[in-house]
């Protein structure tokens, strides 16, 4: 049953009684912990990615005295590797957790209310309608962003795991999982460069999805960034139908 918490509405200044606000518990401690690690590791992955594909073109001193672009390659395998996990913990989590740490593992298509609640929100996110729908999981347009881009850090993982495993060799278990993206993408160069254009396509994606939730915080009347540091959604108005 979900957890809803009613905060009875307090004198203010004026005297008067100020609305009621009511949450509800929606991202369980797993989900959250999952998230921002997935944050961290997104963050050290297109930052060591990016010099890993444009290399610092010279260091001061002796090159035997340097390891530099050591240090970055192994930061990046292992931010790679701690995505895996995690993203492997998340999928176990969304049989064992609530119905919320369900909603990235499929799309109910066949819900008219879901796919009419698509083009609403997209006409919300280009100012086109005033009045935003309250949702207290994702929101349709955010559901189906959120179940693309898992289903996309599956090619970036599957894609890096085989890069890496070109320094393994190909009696590794790395090569013998992943190896055939290079039936895929024949040209080993070929597959670098799909890999190092997802981590852009990963920057672009981060950037809406930090400006949509600051964008909700402030103009939907519900709490986006704190729950995914409490878990609690706090809706400031009625709570969604």
């Amino acid at each position: 049953m979900t957890q809803i918490a009613q905060v009875q509405g307090v004198l203010d200044a004026s005297g008067e009684r100020a609305r009621s606000l009511q949450t509800i518990y929606v991202y369980e401690a797993p989900v959250r912990l999952w998230h921002w690690v997935n944050a961290l590791a997104i963050t050290a992955l297109c930052v060591t990615g990016y010099f890993i594909g444009s290399p610092l073109p010279s260091l001061p001193g002796e090159a035997s005295q340097h390891f530099l672009m050591g240090y970055i390659r192994f930061t990046h395998f292992a931010a790679g590797q701690t995505l895996i996990v995690f993203f492997l913990l998340r999928l176990y989590w969304a049989f064992v957790g609530n119905k919320f740490s369900r909603q990235l593992s499929y799309l109910p298509v066949w819900n008219k209310t879901w796919l009419w609640g698509i083009f609403y929100e997209f006409k919300w996110y280009m100012f086109l309608v005033k009045d935003p729908k309250k949702y207290i999981g994702h929101n349709p347009l955010a559901h189906v962003a959120m179940f693309s881009f898992m289903l996309f850090l599956l090619f970036m993982m599957a894609s890096g795991m085989a890069l890496y495993s070109e320094g393994l060799g190909i009696d590794s278990w790395q090569h013998r999982l992943f190896g055939f993206m290079f039936t895929l993408f024949p040209n080993s160069q070929d597959l670098h460069t799909w890999h190092h254009l997802g981590m852009w396509a990963i920057v672009v994606f981060v950037i809406v999805h930090v400006y949509a939730a600051v964008r909700e915080d402030i103009l939907s009347r519900q709490s986006m960034i704190s729950s995914m540091v409490s878990g609690e959604r706090l809706f400031r108005d009625d709570l969604p139908d």
